[in-house]
């Protein structure tokens, strides 16, 4: 999979002074996700579960 070639969104809670960015892309049975300020370097694929695990981790 080329993560490159996905559609790359940037979290609505991500700053907006252009720190502190995260992006999301919908992959095939994968969610995956990257610095916004560094796309190049490097990203991370979860399943959608681990990433729903993940995000109800954070708002707690």
């Amino acid at each position: 999979m080329d993560l490159n070639e996905l559609h790359w969104r940037k979290a609505s809670r991500s700053a907006s002074n252009g720190g502190e960015c995260v992006e999301l892309a919908s992959a095939p049975g994968a969610i995956a996700v990257r610095d916004s300020k560094n796309p190049a370097g490097g990203h991370l694929a979860i399943t959608p579960e681990s990433f729903k695990a993940l995000v109800a981790e954070l708002k707690r």
